[in-house]
């Protein structure tokens, strides 16, 4: 069995706390709602502002909004790919990818862990907000309110695919393509919120390819 296997069995129970700290762990756990709320209005209101307050016209705003959301599905790919599932060879990489991912790949039916908590996703916003603005300038409030939507239309799927089961609507497709990910072979079906990629990357299950 290799290092990259050893992370990722799922277990029969519902959950498991990965801090000492019980403070720590109960930042470690968020309700979806909570992220949700905090990335749509914050994208409404970078929005809003692209448009009242910069010189930036309505129709460059809507194209960098679709720039950033198509974006954010290649950097959802690249992350969950390479940074989750990255071979932990060593105890720094251990503790990066099973913190990160590999406690979700063993308990996937915790739903206080399906999004990032409150404050990393606040500290995550802010973040790509000053690291855009420093690359892009105005553009930012474009391109950023985008990605942030593609990051939290993510995390609906994500949930939705998690929490519920298999819909009969095109979620089946998603359901299906992230089932096999987690319970038949996580070295494929990385992407989410859509298999786009995996099929550009040519990382489709093979019954999908």
């Amino acid at each position: 069995m290799s290092a990259t296997e050893t992370s990722f069995k799922p277990k029969n129970s519902k959950s498991k706390a990965i801090f000492n700290s019980s403070l720590l762990e109960k930042l470690s756990r968020t309700h979806i709602s909570v992220p949700l709320t905090i990335f749509y209005v914050s994208s409404a209101a970078f929005v809003a502002y692209g448009i009242t307050q910069t010189s930036l016209s309505t129709a460059v705003v809507a194209g960098l909004f679709v720039a950033g959301f198509v974006f954010f599905t290649l950097f959802e790919y690249v992350m969950h790919r390479f940074l989750f599932h990255m071979a932990p060879t060593n105890k720094v990489k251990k503790t990066i990818q099973y913190s990160f991912h590999g406690v979700h790949h063993e308990f996937p039916k915790d739903k206080t862990r399906l999004a990032m908590p409150p404050l990393l996703s606040t500290a995550l916003m802010l973040t790509l907000l000053g690291g855009f603005y420093v690359a892009i300038g105005d553009y930012t409030f474009g391109f950023l309110p985008g990605f942030l939507t593609g990051y939290a239309s993510y995390l609906c799927v994500h949930y939705v695919v998690h929490a519920f089961r298999p819909p009969k609507n095109i979620f089946k497709v998603l359901w299906v393509h992230h089932g096999i990910h987690h319970y038949k072979d996580h070295t494929v079906a990385y992407g989410v919120s859509s298999p786009f990629w995996d099929w550009v990357f040519r990382t489709m299950p093979k019954k999908q390819a």
